[in-house]
């Protein structure tokens, strides 16, 4: 292709400050942000996927956010074409899009032109899969996807049956992975990506601070109206970290401090889970630290380098130096 988008993706596990960095840098350039984290894309779902705030959602425009309801599927099948469009759209009124999110394979899929075969739902197959996931626990299908995808595997961690079981259902469809299974394509982009880090005590920290803070902003009543709506805190979508676990305490299963830090275990491991996709030793990814701050500066420097140098078309740039990527998470 002789032409085509300049990309900037900000990445990163959950709790490092994606979203406040792509604001910032949108405060800085012309750009627009389109969503890669897969529960953002539900309604209703709003302090426990740390959706931008209103004053965020106003600083940018942003993509790809409360597109479905928590009880519609949604796949990368689905996430792909839609996210192509978005990026179109940003690139043809002549402004920047930043991909920000850390759902790895949304990310990888979009800037790797992974082209996704769309597979529909198995019910048989489903069927069976739940029955065996209540009979013999989700851990067993857990292990079995681990032998079959163990990367696939890792990133979904033990305890989400729903994607457990979706990933098992793909498998069989194609005798392989999502990523097997796609065929890649020239992306018409030209991407930088940006890696945000921390150490782990900071990180973890903050993490912990982020929940408490969603607590206080009304999480629990957020999680009461979900299930009093009619969805099922724990099953689907709502499976994912918090809902999950406050979840147990409406039922009446856990007390509601065991549930929060459960809820704060949980998201360690997701961060654990998050650096499989995005690796501290990848060339393509300029880590910057963010132990000490948000490194605003850097990543535009990053930003505005990136926008001056020519590169042709299917460029992921990886000449940039680069903090130390938090290898303590390898």
């Amino acid at each position: 292709m002789s032409t085509c988008a300049t990309l900037v993706a900000v990445v990163g596990p959950t709790g490092v400050g994606k979203t406040a960095l792509a604001i910032a840098l949108a405060r800085r350039f012309d750009v627009e942000i389109v969503n890669a984290d897969s529960r953002q894309v539900y309604t209703g779902m709003d302090i426990g996927t740390a959706k931008p705030t209103a004053e965020e959602l106003r600083a940018a425009r942003h993509h790809l956010i409360n597109i479905r309801r928590p009880d519609a599927p949604f796949s990368l099948g689905e996430y792909l074409p839609l996210a192509r469009d978005s990026i179109t759209d940003i690139v043809s009124r002549g402004k920047l899009p930043i991909l920000c999110g850390g759902t790895g394979q949304y990310v990888w899929a979009l800037l790797e032109g992974w082209q996704v075969p769309q597979v529909r739902p198995n019910a048989d197959l489903r069927a069976e899969l739940e029955r065996r996931a209540s009979a013999e626990g989700a851990t067993a299908l857990y292990r079995e996807l681990h032998s079959l995808d163990p990367q696939r595997a890792e990133s979904i961690g033990p305890h989400n049956t729903r994607r457990i079981i979706r990933a098992l259902e793909i498998h069989h469809a194609h005798g392989g992975s999502v990523a097997a299974g796609a065929k890649s394509a020239e992306p018409p982009y030209r991407a930088r990506i940006i890696g945000l880090t921390a150490d782990r005590a900071t990180l973890y920290q903050r993490i912990d601070e982020r929940f408490d803070a969603m607590m206080d902003a009304g999480l629990l009543d957020e999680a009461r109206r979900l299930a009093g709506e009619g969805y099922t805190l724990g099953a689907g979508v709502l499976s994912g970290v918090g809902y999950s676990e406050l979840g147990q305490h409406l039922a009446g299963e856990v007390t509601l401090p065991d549930a929060i830090a459960r809820a704060k275990t949980q998201t360690h491991r997701l961060v654990r889970r998050q650096y499989t996709w995005f690796k501290p030793a990848d060339p393509r990814i300029a880590w910057l630290d963010a132990t000490s701050g948000l490194p605003i500066d850097a990543a535009s420097s990053l930003v505005q380098k990136f926008m001056e140098s020519p590169a042709p078309c299917d460029t992921i740039a990886n000449d940039s130096p680069r903090a130390n990527p938090g290898t303590e998470f390898q």
